[in-house]
Parts: C-alpha cells; sequence; structure tokens
C-alpha cells in the first residue's frame, strides 16, 4: 500500500526514467550569474570578464544570495537594486535566495529569527552596514534595537525591493531558481521554500519534462550543465570564484573569476 501512496517523480509510477536528453532550449540567450554572497569586487570583475567575451544577452539573471559571509552585503545590496532600478527588471532579473530570506525574516521577528541568522552569515552582513551583532542571551530589546539599526541603514527603498525580489523565473524551457526545485511537481507548482532551500530529491533525480533548471545554492568545484541541471555557485566567499552562465538555445558558456 505504502508504494502506491508515495509521490512519483513526473514521468509515471512505475516508469524507469531515462537519462535527460532535452536540448536547452531558452527563448532568447541570457546571462545567469551564481551567489554573490557579499562579494562585490569579485562581481565587478565577473561583469568584465563576460563583457569581454563579447557576446551580449538580453538579459541577466542572479540566482540570489547576495548578502552573508563575505565583506560587503551592504555594497551588493546597494549596487544590484541601483542596477535594477536603471536598466528594468526586463534586462535584470535578481531573484531572492534562502540568504535573503532569513535577512527579511529577521527584519520582521528579530528575536526569534535573528539567532540563526547571525550563525549562518548575518554576522558580516550587519558588519558591512556598520551594525553592531546583538551579544549571545540579549534581550528583547537588544534585538529589536539592532533590527531598527540595519533597517536605517538599509533604506525603505532596498528594504522594499528584497522584498519584492521573485523566487523564479523561467525562459523556454530553462527555470531558474535559488536553491532547486522538486522533481515530482511542474516547475508552476513548486513550493517556495523548495525554491529557497531545495529539495533532496534535486540532485538526484532527473526532471521528466524536459525542463533545465539553473540554479545555485548547492556549491560546486566547477560551474557544470548535466542531467537537466546547471549550477553555477562556485562559494565564491570562500574560494574566489565567482561564475557565470551563458545560456543559449543548445549551449551552454561558463566563465569564472
Amino acid at each position: 500500500m505504502r508504494r502506491f501512496l508515495r509521490r512519483k517523480p513526473l514521468g509515471g509510477a512505475g516508469i524507469r526514467r531515462q537519462a535527460f536528453q532535452a536540448p536547452i532550449q531558452p527563448l532568447a540567450p541570457f546571462w545567469a550569474i551564481g551567489d554573490l554572497h557579499g562579494c562585490a569586487e569579485l562581481f565587478d570583475r565577473l561583469l568584465d570578464q563576460m563583457f569581454d567575451l563579447g557576446r551580449p544577452a538580453i538579459r541577466l539573471v542572479l540566482m540570489g544570495d547576495y548578502i552573508d559571509r563575505g565583506d560587503d552585503s551592504a555594497g551588493v545590496l546597494r549596487r544590484l537594486h541601483g542596477i535594477q532600478t536603471e536598466v528594468g527588471v526586463d534586462v535584470m532579473v535578481c531573484l531572492r535566495g534562502n540568504h535573503d530570506q532569513m535577512l527579511i525574516d529577521f527584519l520582521d521577528c528579530p528575536e526569534q529569527c535573528g539567532p540563526r541568522w547571525l550563525r549562518h552569515g548575518g554576522l558580516q552582513t550587519l558588519a558591512s552596514f556598520g551594525v553592531a551583532a546583538p551579544r549571545p542571551n540579549v534581550g528583547h530589546a537588544q534585538w529589536q534595537d539592532a533590527r531598527d539599526r540595519l533597517r536605517g541603514a538599509l533604506g525603505d527603498a532596498t528594504e522594499a525591493w528584497l522584498r519584492g525580489l521573485p523566487s523564479s523565473w523561467q525562459s523556454g524551457n530553462v527555470f531558474a531558481c535559488h536553491a532547486g526545485t522538486d522533481p515530482a511537481l511542474p516547475v508552476g507548482a513548486q513550493d517556495e521554500a523548495v525554491l529557497l532551500w531545495g529539495h533532496p530529491d534535486f540532485e538526484r533525480i532527473s526532471r521528466g519534462d524536459d525542463t533545465w533548471v539553473v540554479h545555485g545554492h548547492t556549491i560546486v568545484k566547477a560551474p557544470q550543465a548535466q542531467d537537466g541541471r546547471i549550477s553555477i555557485d562556485t562559494g565564491a566567499y570562500a574560494t574566489g570564484r565567482l561564475s557565470a552562465a551563458l545560456i543559449e538555445p543548445g549551449h551552454v558558456t561558463f566563465v569564472s573569476t
């Protein structure tokens, strides 16, 4: 009985899925950039390398996780917000990652969500905004004060921009999100928590609907495109390698710092 109640991946129950062979077919070429994590200088270097390649694309899509762990989260957020405001959301798409969501959660519930965020890189983000982190075991007032000081340094416009970031974007048969998808569900039916935090089957089971997923979140030694997944988080904050993928019909070109 249990095997009949288990949710089956797309493609049908009891059918052994063939190797993923769908060609990459975005509606138009676009660049995708992996997790920035506060690495503003690497972002500038990567953009120069992308432009030097001499193969312009219509859109630039960033995979989220703009903050935490690196030293200049404040600079990254201001830069991205400023560029997107100037060029528009049709030219530059900024997706939301789980670290970006943790910052939003801290702003909403500092005492409940702050400790977890600080353990996962929030300390560096606060420092980049000139905000001292609360000490362990402090009370409600100290957490509220830290939240208020961060909110003031962030600014209303940037906070509103951050809250409005989408969790996914799609062009043709290429679906972009931060962490991956549940391969048992259509991309249009994904839970937002899965898009931000990932799914245990994402790296184990290829999708059965011919959709490629470009994503960050999970660090890889080198960017790669295989089995329906285009993985471009090369751990910039720890390795000094920030990566991008030029995704064109039938082809993917990788660039790394």
